[in-house]
């Protein structure tokens, strides 16, 4: 099941970047994938460490993801922020013509 699952995520994905492009594309699942990730390994080290009982750590895990996922969208700006300063790096340098200068006078 799990196996569906992840193959139903790629085919929409691969469908998205076709749509929109590889770059938006990229934002978007780093925008989704950091806060989800963080939300994840936050609640199952809470779980395991606070809450003796399923049921509190049920409820207490709509809370803290609010919480999480406002406090990872500055990460998520660093690294959006990061990529684009990659990609305009890399069409600055292809935009560059190397040409020497020759004085009038000759």
């Amino acid at each position: 099941m799990t196996y569906l699952f992840l193959y139903i995520i790629g085919i929409i994905l691969i469908l998205y970047i076709y749509k929109v492009g590889w770059f938006v594309a990229l934002k978007t699942v780093v925008s989704v994938i950091v806060p989800s990730i963080t939300i994840v390994l936050f609640n199952v080290k809470a779980g395991r460490l606070l809450f003796r009982n399923p049921l509190v750590g049920i409820i207490s895990a709509l809370p803290t993801s609010i919480f999480i996922y406002r406090s990872t969208k500055p990460l998520v700006f660093m690294i959006n922020d990061w990529l684009e300063k990659k990609l305009n790096n890399i069409e600055t340098q292809d935009d560059v013509i190397d040409a020497e200068s020759i004085p009038i006078d000759e």
